[in-house]
């Protein structure tokens, strides 16, 4: 499908020439985006595993036993993306053991979590920021703050030309719009998004990801929050009640097409085809979280059961258990905390879970020990590799 979807503008970066280019408006015109077909089958399956993915989330007693782990597990691959080489493993470690020094990657990732933590509270607040582009600006800002991006204008809309690819501006695999143009660019997606249109809610997530993305209004950082924006989105339009889908593991696995797909919006207009990789993606994701939610809730039934029939069985023990969703990684002052008891309780805790094969020490010393809930981790960090 052929279309203009917007216009170039020469500009000169560093001494070079070159074609920067400003998105139109959304909606897709001439001719308009249409679900139909196999846009519209593709769509009905998206929606469908939203809904199954949804139905997951209340199997559990509390939604924040898979929301821990799955919001972390969407920043460590949204991060991969743009070339954090951290690890889900690495940042539980790192919230467990709360070492006082975080490595630059996992600091990210943290951030990523700490952004989205914060723009989610946001709009919930009664006088808090509604989805706007300074609610982003301000999550901008915590997903950059001390990390390796901290230079490049954190929660602040850039005042110069950037690029995407290349080593240069004059051989850049796509050039966003001037600086100059972004306000109104960002000014005319957010009246999108809050405006009436025709299209269903799921195919407009992907459309405002795609226009975030061309343009482009950070020097550091657009990628990340332009997932986040996804997020967002599908709990802001009641896709999700809360951020359970982690989108980024697709766009990883598919990263070449991921970015294929935008450029051909830009290159040929061709919206049809980068909304049905989007809504492939979210098929691919959801059905992946339905998976490991549905075996972390048998895990979860199977232990338990297994730890009601364990002999040094205790109350603090069967209460620590029930925080293992949320914290698969603890030691034994991390334990005392949460259970706010002495040193001995919980103890016997860990060892009681421990001797029920629940929990494993790694660290294989007899002080500053750390144990892991092996078999909830081994289903959780499924596909969170860096890449290579």
């Amino acid at each position: 499908m052929g279309r203009v979807t917007g216009t170039y503008r020469t500009t000169v970066v560093a001494g070079e020439k070159v074609r920067a280019f400003l998105p139109h408006p959304l909606p897709p015109r001439d001719p308009p985006l249409l679900i139909v077909g196999d846009l519209a089958a593709l769509h009905a399956n998206a929606v469908a595993a939203l809904g199954r993915l949804a139905v997951a989330g209340l199997m559990v007693p509390s939604a924040a036993w898979f929301l821990y782990g799955f919001v972390r597990k969407e920043a460590v691959i949204s991060s991969q993306i743009e070339g954090t080489q951290a690890t889900l493993m690495d940042v539980l470690r790192y919230e467990a053991t709360r070492k006082t020094e975080r490595p630059a990657d996992v600091k990210e990732i943290c951030n990523y979590v700490d952004a989205l933590a914060f723009a989610r509270a946001e709009i919930a607040r009664p006088k808090g920021l509604p989805l706007c582009s300074r609610l982003l600006a301000e999550a901008h800002k915590r997903l950059m703050r001390r990390t390796r991006g901290a230079e490049k204008q954190p929660g602040t809309v850039r005042t110069s030309q950037n690029r995407i690819g290349g080593d240069r501006p004059g051989n850049a695999r796509f050039v966003p719009p001037p600086h100059d143009a972004v306000p109104k660019a960002l000014a005319d997606l957010e009246h999108w998004i809050h405006g009436a249109d025709p299209l269903p809610p799921l195919v407009r997530a992907g459309l405002a990801h795609a226009q975030f993305e061309t343009i482009h209004p950070f020097l550091d950082g657009n990628g990340r929050i332009g997932r986040l924006l996804v997020g967002l989105l599908l709990e802001h339009w009641g896709l999700l009640g809360t951020p359970l889908l982690y989108l980024s593991l697709a766009f990883k696995r598919h990263r070449a097409e991921y970015y294929d797909a935008l450029m051909a919006i830009r290159v040929k207009g061709d919206w049809e085809g980068w909304t049905a990789f989007f809504l492939r993606c979210v098929c691919e994701s959801a059905k992946d979280a339905v998976g490991a939610a549905e075996r972390l809730f048998r895990l979860l039934g199977d232990d338990r059961r297994g730890m009601m029939r364990h002999e040094a069985t205790t109350i603090p023990t069967v209460r620590l258990f029930d925080l293992l969703p949320e914290h698969p990684i603890v030691t034994l002052s991390v334990v005392m905390e949460l259970l706010k008891t002495t040193k001995p309780t919980a103890g016997k805790a860990l060892d009681a879970l421990r001797r029920a094969g629940i929990l494993r020490e790694t660290t294989g010393k007899r002080r500053d020990r750390v144990y892991a809930y092996d078999k909830y981790l081994k289903v959780l960090v499924e596909d969170t590799a860096a890449i290579a």
